[in-house]
C-alpha cells in the first residue's frame, strides 16, 4: 500500500466545489448526530517567532464512510516579509480508520480555503433570505475567493462588493471575478449592507456595526481564530438570530469570545448549533428574522470531510504521487 501525496494543484483540482458543501453538511449532521470524534484543538504559542502551531485531530462518520485525519497548522505573521512564505501554512493526514493506514499526506492550506468557503455556503443556505443576490465581502485575501465561490452555488449571486484597506487586493479580486458577477470595491458599509456579508480578516477589534447592516442580512463571521479577536460591534451579536459552529471553540475563540469573557453575550443568547439546523432539529430562516449571523470557528471535521473528497476523486482519476510512506512489511 501507498500513500497519496497532493500538492496545492492536486487538492485545487480535485476540490470540486458543489461537492465539498455536500461533505462539510454532512459533517455537521454527524456532529449532531454524535458520529465525531474531535478533540480539543490544541495551541503551541511562539510569541518569540510571532506564531503558532494548531493541531486539529478529528474522526467522522457519515453513515456510507468514514475518515479520520489531523491537520497541522500555523499562523506565523512574519513570514511573508522574512521568509518569503505564507502566513498560514497546513499539511493535512487523512488516514483509514479501519487500520490507520496513511491514505494521503495533502495540502491543508488549499483544503483550509475550500472547507471554509463551503461551510459558509453551509449557512448561507440555511439562513440567509431564499432570493439572496448580493455578496459583501470584507477582506480581500486568499480566503474570499472562496467565499464567493462556494456561496454562489447555494445562493444566486449577481453583485458582489468587497472592501479591503489593500487597494492592489480588491484589484486582484475584481479582476479575477469581473467577467462572472457585477464585481467592485467599495467601503465595509457598502459590503455590510448586501444580501450576504462575509468577513474574513485577521482584525482584532470590531469593524461592522449594526447601523451597516441590511435589515436582512445574513452574516458569515468568518475572521476570529483566537482569543480577543473580532470583527462584529456588540450590537451587531446581540441583536442578531446567532448560530455557531462549536460552543466550546466558539466562547474561546470565535466571533463571539471577547462579548462573551465580558459577560455580554450568555447561553440565552445562543440560538444554537448550525448542526441543530442541518439536522431539522431547529429552524434556519424564517419570515420573522431580521440579520442573522454565523460564528465559524472551523472543525476539524471540516478538514476530513474536504479531505475525503480531494482524496477519493484524486486516487479514481490516478492523481497525486503515490509514496512508500508506511513499512508495511509484516513483522
Amino acid at each position: 500500500m501507498e500513500t497519496l501525496l497532493l500538492n496545492p494543484d492536486d487538492v485545487d483540482e480535485n476540490a470540486d466545489m458543489v461537492e465539498i458543501i455536500v461533505a462539510v453538511e454532512e459533517a455537521f449532521a454527524a456532529y449532531e448526530a454524535g458520529r465525531v470524534q474531535l478533540p480539543a484543538k490544541s495551541y503551541i504559542d511562539l510569541p518569540q517567532y510571532d506564531g503558532d502551531f494548531r493541531s486539529m485531530p478529528a474522526y467522522m462518520d457519515a453513515g456510507d464512510w468514514d475518515a479520520a485525519g489531523i491537520k497541522w497548522v500555523n499562523v506565523h505573521t512574519d513570514n511573508p516579509e522574512a521568509y518569503d512564505l505564507p502566513t498560514v501554512m497546513g499539511t493535512m493526514i487523512y488516514s483509514d480508520p479501519r487500520n490507520a493506514f496513511p491514505l494521503a499526506v495533502m495540502d491543508g492550506t488549499s483544503l483550509t480555503r475550500k472547507r471554509t468557503g463551503a461551510a459558509a455556503a453551509v449557512a448561507t443556505d440555511h439562513l440567509a433570505v431564499e432570493d439572496a443576490s448580493s455578496l459583501g465581502i470584507v477582506g480581500a485575501g486568499v480566503q474570499s475567493y472562496t467565499q464567493l465561490e462556494a456561496i454562489s452555488i447555494v445562493r444566486d449571486i449577481e453583485t458582489v462588493v468587497v472592501a479591503d484597506t489593500r487597494e492592489a487586493a480588491i484589484e486582484r479580486f475584481v479582476a479575477r471575478f469581473g467577467d462572472e458577477f457585477d464585481v467592485r470595491g467599495g467601503s465595509i458599509a457598502e459590503a455590510a449592507a448586501c444580501d450576504v456579508l462575509s468577513t474574513v480578516t485577521p482584525v482584532e477589534s470590531p469593524i461592522v456595526d449594526a447601523s451597516d447592516l441590511g435589515e436582512h442580512t445574513h452574516v458569515n463571521a468568518m475572521g476570529a481564530d483566537a482569543p480577543d479577536k473580532n470583527e462584529l460591534a456588540v450590537d451587531v451579536v446581540t441583536a442578531a438570530k446567532l448560530v455557531i459552529d462549536d460552543y466550546e471553540q466558539c466562547t474561546h475563540s470565535g466571533e463571539i469570545n471577547v462579548p462573551w469573557r465580558e459577560g455580554v453575550l450568555t447561553d440565552d443568547d445562543l440560538y444554537g448549533e448550525l448542526g441543530e439546523i442541518v439536522a431539522g432539529k431547529r429552524e434556519g430562516r424564517t419570515p420573522d428574522d431580521g440579520v442573522t449571523v454565523f460564528d465559524s470557528t472551523g472543525l476539524a471535521i471540516q478538514d476530513v470531510a474536504a479531505a475525503h473528497v480531494v482524496y477519493e476523486r484524486a486516487n479514481e482519476d490516478g492523481e497525486g504521487t503515490p509514496y512508500g510512506l508506511v513499512d508495511t512489511r509484516v513483522r
